[in-house]
Formats: C-alpha cells, sequence, structure tokens
C-alpha cells in the first residue's frame, strides 16, 4: 500500500499583514528539501486569527489563493491553510487545498468561536468534504471544531484528520488531549498544526504542532513557542491493520448530524 508525506508548518504568523507573511513562508516553503505531497499550514495564515473581516477577506481568485497555486506549482505538491473569504457577500474562515495544477476544494469552518466573536464576524459551513490523495481519505478541519466530537465521528470516510488552527497557549493543554482524543476515538491518523508567538489581541501561542498514530501515540511532537517544519510519513497498510485487528468502529452508535 502507498505512504503519504504531509509537511507540517509552525510559524509565527505576522498580525494581519499578508504581504510580510508570504515573504516569510516564501522562504520556509523553498527550503522544504524532502519530499512532500502536502504542506499543511495554519489556520488564517496569512493574516492571523483576525475578526477584521471587512477589511482582509479575499475571493477565491484573489491574491491568497494565487500565491497558494504557485506554491503548490512550483513544489509540485499540494498546499492547504484556512484564510478569510468573501462568497456571496458572506464571509467565512475557509480551509482551502490547492493541487499543483491549480485546482481546489475547500471547508467553511463549522464552529465559530463564540468568545472570540468568530460568530458575529464570520458564517459558519453547514458539511464536511472528504479528499482523496494516493489512497488516504482525509477530513479537514479547523481550530475550534476540534472541541466537538459528534462533528468529527468517522463513520468509515477517512484515515487522517487535519486540523489548523490558531491555539491559544493557555488552553494548550485541552489542543493536546483532544487531539489524542480525536486519534484514538476515530481510529485515524492525525496532523496538527498550530501557530506560535502573540497576534495582535496580545494572544500567546505556544504551537505544539503534532503528528499521531491512530492509537494515540505520538509519531512527532513540535517544540514549543519555536518555528518548526516537519515533513511526516504516514503508511495506509499500518492503518489498515490496526483496524483489522481492533475493528471497534463497526459497534459505535449510528446518527445523523443536520444542517
Amino acid at each position: 500500500m502507498s505512504k503519504l508525506y504531509i509537511t507540517l508548518v509552525q510559524y509565527d504568523i505576522v498580525w494581519e499583514n499578508k504581504e510580510k507573511n508570504f515573504e516569510k513562508l516564501n522562504d520556509i516553503i523553498y527550503n522544504i528539501s524532502e519530499y512532500t505531497d502536502l504542506i499543511l499550514l495554519p489556520e488564517m495564515f496569512q493574516t492571523g486569527f483576525s475578526m477584521n473581516a471587512t477589511t482582509l477577506a479575499e475571493t477565491m481568485d484573489g491574491t491568497t489563493i494565487k500565491w497558494m497555486q504557485q506554491k503548490a506549482k512550483e513544489k509540485n505538491c499540494r498546499i492547504a491553510g484556512s484564510f478569510i473569504c468573501i462568497d456571496c457577500e458572506k464571509y467565512y474562515n475557509r480551509f482551502v487545498l490547492i493541487s499543483p495544477e491549480g485546482d481546489f476544494k475547500y471547508y467553511n469552518k463549522r464552529h465559530s468561536f463564540g468568545m472570540g466573536k468568530e460568530n458575529e464576524n464570520y458564517t459558519s459551513g453547514n458539511g464536511k468534504i472528504i479528499f482523496e490523495i494516493k489512497g488516504f481519505k482525509i477530513c479537514p478541519l479547523i481550530c475550534y471544531d476540534l472541541r466537538f466530537p459528534v462533528w468529527s465521528r468517522n463513520n468509515g470516510d477517512y484515515d487522517i484528520l487535519l486540523y489548523v488552527a490558531n491555539w491559544p497557549a493557555k488552553r494548550c493543554f485541552a489542543w493536546q488531549q483532544l487531539l489524542i482524543a480525536r486519534s484514538i476515538e476515530n481510529q485515524c491518523f492525525v496532523a496538527g498544526v498550530n501557530r506560535i508567538g502573540i497576534d495582535g489581541a496580545d494572544i500567546v501561542y505556544s504551537g505544539d504542532s503534532v503528528v499521531l498514530n491512530p492509537d494515540g501515540s505520538t509519531i512527532w511532537k513540535a517544540a514549543e513557542n519555536i518555528q518548526e517544519i516537519y515533513t511526516a510519513e504516514f503508511d495506509l497498510e499500518h492503518l489498515s491493520k490496526f483496524r483489522m485487528n481492533f475493528p471497534f468502529l463497526k459497534d459505535a452508535d449510528k446518527f445523523e448530524i443536520y444542517p
């Protein structure tokens, strides 16, 4: 069976400054020398977790998408992360996956962080997406989605959960434990990429990006407060054997989620 390589980019996002963040990422991406299938960037990777949607939002043919298309073509791999999107006069915290050919798939964040007034500035999504790379089925989610296990429940439709985040350092314990829980309960690989630094609202981020096995054990964990770029290997045969030897998902409760 095939193997998949995902590169996580944990870095300090310059507050609401797309140009400087593109400059940073140009250097980071240029220096990724190992083979990779997907470069994964944090939530709102070119602005930070800003509620200034009216000023920062772009369409799906704006500067950010064009930059992502250029990087995907240059590195001959997919690139993904979330950005502030305006679509049909609504603002979304939108995860976008770009292929080397420039095609894209997207997911709108389902759970808006009410304490940060995200719900007052962005429209929540009402559907998940699953995309496939080299035989791996992958489900992308965004930051606060992590706290809601029903939304991430695996009904046999994915192999890897991706989380892109701006998750504050003061709640890093929850980030670490919930990622492990999502891995164990869904019997899947998990890759969670978070930012470091301090944003414009004086919120501190420690990173704690991580890659987990389907039993919740650690494949890799980033150092705190340090820029780190790591390429993880995912083995579909390992996952298939693990699920076959302990097939508990077949006993899971059945339910439906309505928009």
